[in-house]
């Protein structure tokens, strides 16, 4: 992963993005390609979320009627 330290980061305690392992990991969401992608993270992350939502909920009503 020493590639990561060059990718952006979005610092989801500040809101700012960052490149490479400025804060802590816990406060970190990425990595991205461009700082663009990172400022984006915040969109991202909630589409990926819904998404996911939706595919375990289809998992979870599977078969019924």
């Amino acid at each position: 992963m020493t590639g990561d330290n060059e990718k952006y980061w979005y610092n989801m305690k500040t809101g700012e993005v960052e490149k490479g392992f400025e804060s802590p990991a816990i406060d970190r969401a990425g990595p991205f390609d461009t700082a663009e992608e990172a400022a984006a993270a915040p969109e991202t992350l909630k589409a990926r979320s819904r998404a996911w939502a939706d595919e375990e909920s289809k998992e979870d009503n599977w078969g019924s009627a």
